[in-house]
């Protein structure tokens, strides 16, 4: 796109993209790491860890979206899975790769939206998807029409309306030009959006005391779905 026209639907999103004065800065957020965040911990989600113990997650190839430390791309990798692990953040991708030492990951740095990626059993998000601007979502359902396999699964940790993140209209985020922190979301738009797809469970993660080996906050929705 150039400074005055718009002649595609990526024009439309790049510039849409840009009218949102208040994106995170990741690269100083992930720099810091004696920040008490509590998901800087290398512990996986308990939502994830319970999907694979109940093998509803056969290993395959995986595709972590905004993996941060790597917390769950070494789990994963762990549990047997061949990982992509995508941010927009070097300083999170250097921790990350100290963590998983020579684990089965790859590291890519950059917009997943714009990537060329290959083909996952497994789409995993815990924490991006929320942080992104309505417009955005046709660019999510995109990438998992291209990059989901029939059968694959789709696993999604986000804000819950009422708990965190914004929960104001999608107009009115455009008038504000902010996305306040990030959108919550209720069980029913995260199943509306996701519709294509089929649901295997929806719940609240379940919360984790501080010496629990997994990550587990009340204030977020966990969901997997099955693509057809």
């Amino acid at each position: 796109m150039t400074d005055r026209h718009i002649r595609s639907v990526e024009d439309v999103l790049t510039l849409l993209d840009g009218l949102f004065a208040d994106a995170l800065k990741w690269e100083e957020f992930y720099g810091d790491r004696e920040r008490p965040v509590p998901f800087f911990a290398a512990k996986p989600d308990e939502n994830l860890v319970s999907y694979l113990e109940r093998g509803l997650l056969p290993p395959g190839r995986a595709l972590d979206i905004g993996c941060g430390p790597g917390r769950n791309a070494v789990h994963l990798a762990a549990a047997g899975f061949s990982v992509d692990a995508v941010d927009l953040s070097d300083a999170a991708l250097t921790w990350a790769k100290e963590r998983a030492g020579d684990a089965d990951i790859r590291f890519l740095c950059g917009d997943v939206f714009s990537m060329e990626l290959g083909e996952y059993d497994l789409v995993y998000d815990s924490g991006c998807f929320h942080h992104l601007p309505p417009h955005r979502r046709v660019s999510y359902l995109s990438l998992l029409d291209r990059c989901l396999k029939p059968g694959g699964h789709f696993g999604l940790a986000c804000f819950a309306a009422g708990e965190m993140g914004s929960e104001a209209p999608d107009a009115e985020l455009y008038r504000k030009g902010r996305l306040e922190g990030g959108l919550g979301y209720t069980p029913e738009s995260l199943r509306w959006i996701f519709s294509e797809l089929t649901e295997v469970e929806l719940r609240r993660m379940t919360e984790e005391q501080a010496d629990s080996p997994l990550y587990g906050v009340p204030f977020l929705w966990t969901a997997l779905f099955e693509r057809p």
